[in-house]
This record gives C-alpha cells, sequence and structure tokens, in this order.
C-alpha cells in the first residue's frame, strides 16, 4: 500500500537490500517529509528488523493513514523551534530502544514555508538545521546513515534544488566536525 507520487519506495528497496546483502541487522527509516510514510509502513508492518518512524503533518495527504512504528503528527504551520525540539526529542528515544545498524533518512523538502502542500512552516535554515541533527546524531552513536532527498513541490526549480542540496551540506559539514587529523 501507498499513494501519492511514489512509484517505487526507495526507502523500502534500499532497507531490504542492507538486510539480506550488506549485514544490516536492523533498519531504522526516518521519514521526514510533510507526507505521512504509509508505504513504508504497510510494506514492514510487524516486520521486528525494521522501525519506521514518521514525522509528518497530521492534517495533510493521505488522509487516510498506515500505522507506523512511531507516528508524530504535527499540527499544521508548525515552525522551525517546535518541529525540531520534536524531532529531537522523538529521535533520541528512537535510537536508544531500538538501536538500529543503519538509518535511512527521507530528508523531505516540502516542510518549508511556501511549499503549497505542505502546511508547515519550517524555513530553509530549520531544513538545514534538521538535517544537521540528524545526520550528527546517527553520527555520534556511531550508526551509519544514508540519506535520500524528497518532496518539494516548488515551481522554482533553483529553489527546490537548493533546499535538496541542503542534506549534502549538512552531511559535509558533520563529516567535517568529526574528521580528526591523526
Amino acid at each position: 500500500f501507498g499513494s501519492g507520487f511514489t512509484v517505487l519506495n526507495d526507502l523500502a528497496i534500499s532497507a531490504r537490500w542492507a538486510l539480506a546483502n550488506a549485514g544490516v541487522e536492523r533498519v531504522l527509516i526516518v521519514d521526514l517529509d510533510v507526507h505521512q510514510g504509509d508505504g513504508t509502513a504497510s510494506i514492514f508492518l510487524g516486520d521486528p528488523k525494521v522501525f519506521t518512524f514518521s514525522m509528518h503533518c497530521g492534517a495533510n495527504f493521505p488522509f487516510r493513514k498506515q500505522t507506523s512504528d512511531l507516528d508524530v503528527a504535527l499540527e499544521k504551520f508548525v515552525g522551525d523551534e517546535e518541529y525540531l525540539a520534536t524531532l529531537e526529542h522523538h529521535l533520541a528515544q528512537v535510537l536508544r530502544d531500538f538501536m538500529p545498524d543503519l538509518v535511512i533518512y527521507d530528508a523531505g523538502v516540502d516542510i518549508w514555508q511556501g511549499d503549497k502542500l505542505g502546511h508547515l512552516c519550517i524555513t530553509n535554515s530549520g531544513i538545514f538545521r534538521r538535517d544537521y541533527h540528524v545526520i550528527d546524531t546517527c553520527c555520534k552513536a556511531g550508526i551509519p546513515v544514508a540519506c535520500v532527498v524528497g518532496g518539494g513541490y516548488d515551481v522554482n526549480a533553483r529553489e527546490l534544488a537548493r533546499r535538496h542540496g541542503l542534506v549534502h551540506v549538512a552531511a559535509a559539514r558533520v563529516w567535517q566536525s568529526h574528521d580528526k587529523p591523526p
């Protein structure tokens, strides 16, 4: 089951591949697209090797939600500080309780304040801070994280690409901050 614009669920395919081929025993999928990760939730329902965490706008598509291992439904128009505080709380708890070998992170940018399909009020700075936090938290815990971009329905392709690039900038900065010369 899945809806929306997802034809192939790259998160699910990647998780299944890692479990079968990469010596990974537990995968955490962190889906921070503005829409609930209904397809991923449905695919992994009852699978103890994959934990699905979706933080999304509750009053947004899909209107018939599936059951993730952890669903955090945000109210419309949540801004940077509330969003980031909620994420920090839940991500730390899930990492501690589930202890994944791999995190697959969907860095959806449809949470941006100007996204007509998003209904949240997250700035570009908030998106960067979110991405940095997820990647840094995983790195500090010694957990590899694979990042994918998602969402974003801006007609200005240059600005949309810039927002999608924030996760790569965040990853580079985390890498630099953890890279200690011998």
